[in-house]
């Protein structure tokens, strides 16, 4: 997966989340409430800011628009965005309210209060006309749109109906956090991503089980004449149901959560962003469940980035399979390739008898892997290595040479083939990527076609020269010179 330049507009509710941290030694003796002794303060963009800095996060690149007052929250928001790479501004000066400043104080990691600092005046039509241009003015630049709607306001029907229905005329999906009952305000969005409140609340039906989840996601999508919904059920993982009458749900990894807040916000990023980059729906909804899985275990408004998501699909490939160590059977292996696949991942494959590891063994595994997202490496069963390397070998046996490779960390999952070459395996797994050493030319590498006729590709790792299991045995097997 790679979001580098991918480009989202970002419209909705920008705020600054500012974070006070202390200690509690005491009650106050003017009034029963503790007394926060502060150590430490932090400031961070929020709302539309966090979706916008999640992207930047993520490798991508976040055009953020909304409203800023003539204030010093609104200089700071200014400052972030200017600073950090990736982001970019479209903000509109509001001479009327101020920034939206949410501030909460936290002792002992416990969030125990917060003050929010917004006003309550509905949109004027002169900031509305402001925010309507500044989005359409910078929807030709960018390959997905995200509507993060807090309810303060900037999301009124004037700005949603006309930025939707021109990014629709672009083919330009939209992706909606919504904050409203009536999901119709929303109509035309690509997908809604409500949480089970808004959804219960929005279709005014039960969201206490999977199927009942589905039948409340049709039901509003219906109204908002969507492509699809994706329900996030906090610890149940997500739900996403589409207008063709699919659905499909993904579980969360169990792991200690410190704080939800800013956890919708990765997700619409997470999910936007990877469906821009040319994911599936479906493939997104995973990658946006693994990157709230590690965004929830974070203290305060947070952002993930690739190494923490890819990080986590790891963990939840080992959850959901148990084990990848040692020789993996066929079967299970094509599940693994249609699990990888299906959260937008890129398999690669290379194989070998790997007899004795070596460092040219290393180094083409290093390379392998470099090339894609998980790296698959087939082994010449005993009886294959007999037929190509004579009667002397192998000198490990398959299960031991298994083990071994499993144990490299570029190496993803072992699998073995019987036959002299691995054609068949590799018309089951139709890997994206193959990988053979440079000694092979691409016309003489074994799946070559199946792989580039299925749109993947053939790449060649140079060799570590001197590198040789051979010539290792046969170093071994010399007679040794005595004087």
């Amino acid at each position: 997966m790679n979001f580098t330049d991918v480009a989202v507009l970002c419209l909705g509710d920008v705020m600054l989340d500012s974070f006070i941290h202390g200690e509690i030694e005491r009650i106050s003796p003017e009034a029963p409430v503790p007394v926060i002794r502060t150590t430490s303060t932090r400031e961070m963009l929020g709302g539309a800011g966090n979706v916008a800095s999640n992207i930047a996060a993520l490798g991508g690149r976040a055009i953020l628009v909304g409203l800023l007052g003539a204030d010093e929250a609104g200089n700071r928001v200014r400052i972030m965005v200017e600073e950090r790479n990736g982001l970019e501004p479209g903000f509109v000066a509001s001479p009327l309210r101020p920034t939206i400043r949410k501030t909460r104080f936290i002792a002992g990691r416990q969030q125990v209060v917060r003050a929010d600092d917004e006003s309550r005046l509905p949109l004027q039509p002169a900031e509305e006309a402001a925010l309507r241009d500044a989005a359409l003015t910078r929807l030709p630049e960018v390959r997905a749109v995200v509507l993060s709607d807090y309810g303060k306001g900037v999301l009124s029907p004037g700005i949603v109906a006309p930025v939707i229905e021109a990014a629709r005329a672009a083919g330009i999906p939209v992706f909606v956090d919504p904050k409203t009952n009536d999901f119709s305000r929303y109509r035309g969005a690509t997908c809604i991503t409500p949480n089970l409140k808004e959804l219960a609340l929005a279709s005014g039906m039960p969201v206490d089980d999977e199927a009942p989840v589905v039948a409340a996601s049709r039901h509003v999508m219906a109204q908002a004449d969507s492509v699809a919904i994706l329900a996030t059920r906090s610890e149940k993982g997500m739900i996403l149901v589409e207008r063709n009458g699919e659905f499909h749900s993904v579980p969360t990894r169990a792991r200690e959560v410190f704080d939800v807040s800013g956890a919708g916000d990765t997700v619409i990023a997470t999910l936007a962003l990877a469906h821009a980059s040319g994911l599936s729906l479906v493939q997104a909804m995973h990658v946006a469940n693994a990157a709230a899985g590690v965004v929830v275990s974070k203290l305060g408004t947070a952002t993930v980035d690739m190494e923490e998501v890819l990080r986590e699909l790891n963990a939840q490939d080992r959850q959901a399979q148990d084990t990848t160590e040692g020789l993996v059977p066929v079967g299970r292996m094509e599940t693994l390739v249609a699990r990888w696949k299906a959260q937008g991942l890129t398999v690669g494959f290379t194989n070998g008898c790997f007899d004795i590891l070596h460092p040219g063994h290393v180094s083409l595994l290093a390379y392998a892997r470099s090339q894609c997202d998980r790296l698959i490496v087939a082994l010449n069963t005993d009886e294959s290595v007999v037929r190509l390397k004579g009667p002397t070998r192998p000198i490990n046996t398959l299960e031991s040479r298994a083990q071994v490779i499993a144990a490299v960390r570029h190496v993803d999952g072992v699998v073995a083939f019987g036959e002299d070459t691995p054609l068949e395996l590799i018309r089951r797994l139709v890997p994206d990527v193959l990988i053979k050493g440079a000694d092979y030319s691409i016309d003489r590498v074994v799946g070559a076609d199946v792989v580039q006729g299925a749109g993947g590709r053939v790449v060649l790792a140079e060799l570590v020269p001197g590198q040789s299991t051979t010539a290792i045995v046969g170093r071994m097997r010399a007679p040794t010179l005595t004087a």
